[in-house]
């Protein structure tokens, strides 16, 4: 095989793993509409829903945009109750990143007084990786839900995956370099 080909052959490969390997999508919770308030019982569980619709996995993240508000990550508890006394992240800043760092379930809740029980809460499920695989179980059993009214029109209107960000870890560029190495014969 000419030199050339190679190469080419070598970046392609490089190009495809290393996609493959670390990509992470920003997922913005509730479409266009955002982290409000549902304003009807029929969209009661519309952040469920959509969280439904959507594959998470470890790595991803999720954005919250929202006005005059908060969001919490809590226990199963905690959700349960719509109410946190000790919360693992509280957040009132209107644009909250979260970021899906384990597979397993990931509770939120507003922290506005009422919001939570009129529908304003999530279960995340973030699937297990490969990589994932041996790590321990998540503390969170999982729990079923019920069936969820559809959502707003203006939800399918966006798609809620914003961004995939592709970026190097050590593993990929530890095959970069056995690729460059074996290909050009540097070694």
């Amino acid at each position: 095989m000419s030199s050339s080909k190679k190469t080419t052959l070598a970046i392609i490969i490089v190009s495809f793993y290393m996609f493959s390997c670390v990509s992470s999508t920003e997922f913005e919770v509730g479409g266009v509409d955002g982290w409000m308030v549902p304003q009807s019982k029929s969209q009661g569980d519309v952040f469920n829903h959509w969280a439904s619709h959507n594959r998470f996995k470890v790595g991803d993240t999720v954005r919250f945009n929202y006005t005059k508000d908060s969001v919490l990550v809590v226990s199963e508890e905690e959700y349960k109750k719509c109410k946190a006394t000790k919360p693992q992240l509280y957040s009132n800043n209107e644009d909250t990143v979260f970021k899906l760092d384990r597979p397993g379930l990931f509770y939120f809740i507003s922290g506005i007084s009422g919001h939570c029980e009129k529908g304003q809460k999530m279960i995340i499920k973030v699937m297990e990786t490969e990589s994932s695989l041996d790590s321990p179980p998540p503390s969170s059993p999982s729990s079923s839900s019920s069936s969820s009214p559809s959502l707003p029109a203006s939800t399918h209107k966006k798609s809620s995956a914003l961004k995939t960000a592709v970026q190097f870890s050590s593993s990929c560029f530890v095959v970069f370099a056995v690729l460059v190495v074996s290909v050009f014969g540097l070694a």
